[in-house]
């Protein structure tokens, strides 16, 4: 029970981190209700073949809810029995009356919690769908925005030649469209559960095995595993947590792109700052640091940490040990719930960044506009100079760049260069707007095939 103080909260998850939407998902209450539909299926599914009496699957059914079997009645018997499965059976059959001998009949606890746990994921996997779609779809419009705005592109921490904001941003869009669409490829191998019994044989429904097993992930919509043991295969949700790590791998990517760009020194971007009511630094009142996109740095590599465990979780002792059981419950709520809190928090900070298009453009002007190099080579080239001779001359008269005359007035200068190309060449040449209508095309070829991927 928590205090009025909250001083009983022991996981920051439970009051700092996560969205009420995903955290309902793991409470213990939806829980329980998950677990019980999956034993209210395996009753109907059995009555459906005659092995359980079809007023007796339907009485199950009936009282297969938290209403009928009180999270409370569980742990009293769990208590007892120290087995949470066998709590849960014991508080349906108690709840069905005489209807009761037949709860779980033929199944064994893997079935009940590995198909309950299918029935989590998949209200995850639409959550997640829906936060990268949105998350694409904010960078989409973003890109489109800025698809022609001049920036200076930056490779080892150094300028390189101009690109287009529009550009960075749909290379971001194509990536997280990519991540939706690997959540649709892994969503058929994770979304499934079992009904096969103590070792996945299927010996204890005879041979009513393939349709009991079938009755039950029809009436929940969700595949079986097609080769089990007593637990579903752990390949499975390995799969998904490092699909949460590469996730994760590109949500922090984004977010120190947003705090590089908001330094000081560059000020180029900025994330969404309350300017009437939100404080940078206790001390330094000047402060508007991007707490958010260090937020999302933060929490995306507990995410990637993540995906350790489950892939240790694949070697099992024969058919099945208890080694996965306990770090399951805390990875996966956790990965799950901090990858929808960083893409939501991301989409809210691309949707609101602050972009200064004069700042990149200042930028583009610095060390007397040397990233524009590349444009001065290829011209001098297709003219005639050979390309070695032409890079060895801009690598001359770019030395000190920052010291002297712009990159245009020492190409005007230069008699080779004139030699070429006239004063009025090397300006047009040089004008990065015009050098930026490649990567423009290029953005408006990206949006174009990310939205038709979105809208599928």
């Amino acid at each position: 029970m928590t205090g009025d103080d909250g001083s009983s909260l022991f996981c920051p998850l439970e009051f700092r981190y996560g969205r009420e939407a995903m955290r309902a998902l793991f409470s213990r209450g939806a829980r329980l209700r998950r677990a019980l539909r999956v034993e209210a299926a395996l009753a109907l599914a059995e009555a459906e073949v005659g092995v359980v009496p079809r007023e007796d699957a339907e009485a199950i059914a009936r009282v297969a809810d938290p209403e009928h079997v009180a999270l409370a009645r569980v742990d009293e018997i769990e208590r007892e029995t120290r087995h949470d499965v066998m709590a849960l059976t014991r508080a349906l059959a108690e709840a069905a009356g005489p209807a009761g001998r037949w709860v779980h009949y033929g199944a064994t606890s893997q079935d009940i919690t590995d198909t309950a746990l299918a029935l989590e994921l998949k209200e995850c996997v639409a959550i997640l769908e829906t936060d990268l779609v949105a998350l694409a779809g904010t960078l989409v419009g973003l890109a489109r925005q800025h698809r022609e705005t001049p920036t200076v592109s930056r490779t080892h921490g150094q300028q390189g030649v101009p690109i287009s904001f529009g550009y960075k941003i749909a290379v971001a869009a194509a990536e997280v469209a990519r991540h939706r669409r690997r959540l649709r490829e892994l969503a058929p191998r994770l979304l499934v559960g079992k009904m096969a019994g103590a070792v996945g044989t299927g010996a204890s429904f005879g041979e009513n095995a393939a349709a009991v097993e079938e009755g039950v992930m029809r009436r929940l919509e969700l595949a079986a595993d097609e080769a089990p043991s007593q637990l579903v295969g752990r390949d499975r949700l390995a799969e998904l947590t490092n699909f949460l790590a590469l996730v994760a791998g590109t949500a922090e990517r984004l977010a120190t792109e947003v705090r590089n760009l908001q330094r000081t020194e560059i000020a180029e971007v900025a994330e969404p700052f309350d300017e009437a009511r939100q404080v940078g630094s206790s001390t330094m009142a000047q402060k508007r640091n991007p707490i958010q996109s260090e937020n999302v740095t933060s929490l995306a590599r507990l995410v990637r940490a993540f995906a350790l465990p489950p892939l240790e979780n694949m070697v099992q002792w024969h058919e099945r040990d208890l080694a996965n059981s306990a770090n399951e419950r805390i990875v996966l709520p956790h990965a799950l719930l901090l990858a929808d809190d960083l893409l939501t928090k991301l989409d809210a900070i691309f949707g609101g960044l602050q972009v200064d298009a004069a700042q990149m453009a200042r930028a583009l002007g610095t060390a007397g506009g040397s990233a524009m190099t590349e444009g001065l080579l290829l011209a001098l080239t297709t003219r005639g100079l050979a390309r070695a001779d032409a890079h060895e001359l801009l690598r001359s008269l770019t030395r000190h760049a920052s010291e002297g005359p712009s990159l245009a007035s020492r190409a005007k200068a230069d008699a080779t260069v004139r030699r070429w190309l006239s004063p009025e060449e090397i300006d047009r040449i040089l004008d990065p707007t015009g050098y930026v209508k490649a990567a423009a095309a290029k953005t408006d070829g990206i949006l174009a095939a990310v939205e038709r991927e979105l809208a599928a």
